[in-house]
């Protein structure tokens, strides 16, 4: 037994509501159990109840037993003198106020059906991946796609936040906070804390002046990212370093130590090379690239915002000093798509909420016409009967396993409220 199942219990009133008495003999009836908030202090608020005909208005706290009440120090913490019940499933102790008066308790064990104990018992009985995995494939699809879009808005909100921390930061410069999760999002998992590093040490203001010669840009970006170290005889190295040395001099860049980026186990079109010259040459093509992401009406829009490719020397290079077969390097439409996914929707949603607006459709839209990820989460509910259409019931997948079956959190879950009901 958890107190998790006891919040579920009260909130859902799924117990005997009939010839309630508290521990001490007082009849209870319950007019309104309260909110449940899940934030410190009581876990349910602004609750009415009768106590021997006496109406009563404040805040439930539950417990698994009475005597949890001092083990949680709640006796010391003002924000419980306002609870007007303890709920718990064992009484085993008397509990007293501040001012010594005593809380009045209902216990629930005798209360709630052992059909639905056991079908609690049964939900979170020992996982092999998550608890209702023979079971999730039996929730009704309305049931599953109206928690589906949930789940999408709140990992949309959750990334949305380091978002909205980092505008703050920059005095509500969209421009520059999206250059920064752009850049770590090309640097992928490897090297993204490394650009996102490199593009934060870059005061947008430059970027804006030397957007007009891509390798002002290129030099700005390689200078940062520590890879005009060395001496090499390379014509384009020279040039790049040369171009770097002189920026750096004239905005008065100060040396900042940043991660060394990293090559190893990365396919040579994910190099950091290659990388940065495609963000450069995205900011050469597009001066105002955040206002395009935010007004793109559909995908193609965006797709042809992102249809570009490295400098001509990044051709026909991996590395300085290595030629190799010539090689457009285009943006690829499966990399496109992480961008869309990991920065662009979760900026739009930001940026629509900053307006005081509802999300809009073409959204979600995105991400439908988007094939679903690929990865070992997604690979795992294939298994078990949950396939995906597109990226926006993948995303929201994502969320599920994460947030909620990582967690625990079955009885905060549709599909383990739907297995409870039923």
């Amino acid at each position: 037994m958890k107190e998790d199942f006891l919040h579920y219990i009260w909130q859902y009133k799924k117990f005997d509501f009939t010839n309630l008495n508290t521990t001490s003999g007082e009849n209870v009836s319950i007019i309104k159990v309260g909110e449940f908030t899940q934030l410190a202090g009581p876990d349910f608020f602004n609750a009415q109840i009768e106590i021997d005909q006496q109406k009563w208005a404040g805040n439930i706290e539950i417990h698994l037993k009475s005597s949890d009440w001092y083990i949680h120090n709640h006796e010391r913490d003002d924000n419980y003198d306002s609870v007007i019940l303890h709920v718990v499933w064992e009484h085993d102790a008397a509990i007293f106020r501040k001012d010594n008066s005593e809380i009045p308790v209902l216990e629930l064990k005798n209360q709630i059906s052992p059909t639905l104990i056991h079908q609690y018992e049964k939900l979170k009985a020992t996982k092999s991946w998550i608890y209702c995995e023979n079971e999730i494939k039996t929730i009704p699809d309305f049931v599953l796609k109206n928690w589906q879009e949930r789940l999408f808005f709140e990992r949309l909100e959750r990334k949305s936040n380091p978002i909205e921390i980092l505008l703050l930061e920059n005095h509500n410069d969209w421009e520059t906070t999206f250059f920064c999760f752009l850049a770590k999002n090309f640097g992928l998992n490897m090297n993204g804390e490394s650009f996102f590093k490199i593009a934060q040490s870059i005061p947008f203001s430059i970027i804006r002046k030397e957007v007009f010669e891509i390798e002002n840009l290129e030099a700005i970006l390689f200078g940062r990212a520590n890879l005009l170290e060395t001496n090499k005889e390379d014509t384009c190295f020279k040039d790049l370093k040369q171009r770097w040395n002189y920026i750096q001099n004239k905005y008065q860049l100060e040396n900042i130590f940043i991660n060394s980026v990293q090559f190893f186990k990365h396919r040579p079109d994910n190099f950091p090379t290659v990388r940065l010259s495609q963000l450069a040459n995205l900011y050469h093509t597009h001066q105002n690239l955040f206002s395009k992401v935010i007004s793109a009406k559909n995908i193609e829009e965006l797709y042809q915002v992102f249809n570009v490719s490295v400098s001509e020397y990044w051709k026909t290079h991996y590395n300085f000093d290595k030629e190799s077969p010539k090689k457009s390097k285009f943006l690829s439409k499966s990399f496109v798509d992480l961008l869309i996914i990991n920065t662009i929707i979760p900026f739009r949603f930001a940026y629509e909420k900053s307006l005081g607006k509802e999300t809009s459709e073409e959204n979600i839209a995105f991400l439908e016409n988007i094939s679903p990820e690929k990865n070992a989460i997604m690979d795992k509910f294939n298994t078990i009967g949950i396939t995906s259409k597109s990226a926006f019931e993948t995303q929201s997948l994502l969320q599920l396993k994460n947030e909620y079956c990582n967690k625990s959190k079955c009885l905060q879950c549709a599909v383990g409220l739907e297995l409870l009901k039923n």
